[in-house]
């Protein structure tokens, strides 16, 4: 198992950006950098061995400083929408910074995929792996208290990437960390991802209004468009879904949330390629990747040709108290895992 450490560039201020690759004993790489903690490549065989980037990125550091869509990011404070860009605590309101119409969405304007984290890299046991920090300050975004954040990346022999998160605070506030990649097991710029077969572990998804913003009630997934219980093409329905122009939803995961549980499977046809997730979040978005330009700003990758599972708790939590709270508080820790493990179909 190797580290190596280069530098992808410089920010305006002049500041080092580094890139950490992760090469297990099999000759796959994960590719990691320190600015937004962002999770750059997966290099993984197909079924005839042949290794391609199974995860969207950009190739130098200069799209990662503007606005773009949050390929491989840490998304913080909040990952996901807060309505009205608002919510309340001991009766004090806080209002955010609005970045999406009237409502918030990933943490704002100026969130975690725009900052210069500190990081190290690290062997422990059978896994190697890059540990990143951060502090945000009181305000930040409009949100309550200094927060001080930790995402771990670990690679194993076993192509297991897995993300452990934690977070502390000197303030009660709120707070929804997620990864925000885009994945085509057939490779970054193979195409349309709409024949990957698509499972995931839930019987609900969150109800949402115009806005996607959850009204706070649960729906049953059956006799919808939203029915992964058994293995589905992604593209499918899509057509059903006219609305959003396919899936932007968030899911309930099944079990019991702070558990590292089975919350969804996808299967390349084409190259073989498989992925499953797990997760100790109580809920899982899927984005089937709708408004991708297919231009520079996107790396060229167009609309559902990747896809999203981001691992998270509920949107809106904040604001909808019938959901698992969010609510973080001094002398707590968050502390949440995710673990993405890729393979191959066997013949």
């Amino acid at each position: 198992m190797k580290i190596q450490q280069i530098e992808f560039g410089k920010t305006a201020d002049q500041q080092v950006v580094s890139k950490y690759v992760l090469t297990n004993s099999h000759g796959n790489e994960v590719g990691l950098m320190d600015w937004g903690a962002s999770l750059l490549q997966v290099v993984v065989p197909d079924r005839s061995g042949e290794s391609v980037n199974v995860n969207c990125a950009f190739d130098s550091l200069s799209p990662y400083l503007g606005r773009h869509p949050y390929f491989g990011s840490t998304i913080g404070r909040f990952c996901n929408r807060i309505e009205h860009a608002k919510f309340t605590i001991d009766d004090v309101e806080y209002p955010l910074d609005k970045n999406h119409g009237d409502h918030q969405l990933h943490g704002g304007a100026d969130n975690f995929s725009h900052r210069l984290w500190q990081s190290e890299s690290f062997q422990q046991g059978d896994e190697i792996g890059v540990r990143f920090r951060l502090t945000s300050p009181d305000g930040d975004q409009g949100f309550p208290g200094t927060l001080t954040v930790v995402c771990e990346y670990r690679w194993n022999d076993r192509n297991e990437l897995s993300f452990h998160y934690e977070a502390q605070t000197d303030k009660p506030t709120h707070v929804n960390l997620t990864n925000h990649s885009y994945w085509n097991l057939s490779g970054m710029h193979a195409g349309k991802a709409t024949d990957h077969i698509v499972q995931i572990e839930a019987d609900q998804w969150l109800d949402v209004d115009a806005d996607l913003i959850p009204t706070g009630k649960l729906n049953d997934v059956s006799g919808t468009p939203l029915d992964f219980r058994q293995p589905t093409a992604i593209g499918k329905r899509l057509a059903q879904l006219p609305d959003t122009n396919g899936y932007d939803h968030c899911y309930v995961v099944r079990g019991k949330a702070g558990t590292l549980r089975p919350a969804g499977r996808v299967i390349d046809p084409a190259s073989g390629r498989t992925m499953d997730v797990e997760t100790t979040q109580v809920g899982m978005q899927l984005y089937s990747a709708n408004h991708l330009p297919g231009d520079d700003s996107s790396a060229k990758v167009g609309g559902h040709e990747a896809f999203c599972m981001e691992t998270q708790h509920y949107p809106n939590a904040p604001n909808r108290p019938m959901f698992p709270t969010t609510l973080l508080v001094p002398g707590s820790t968050l502390r949440e895992t995710t673990l993405h493990r890729f393979g191959v179909l066997s013949d």
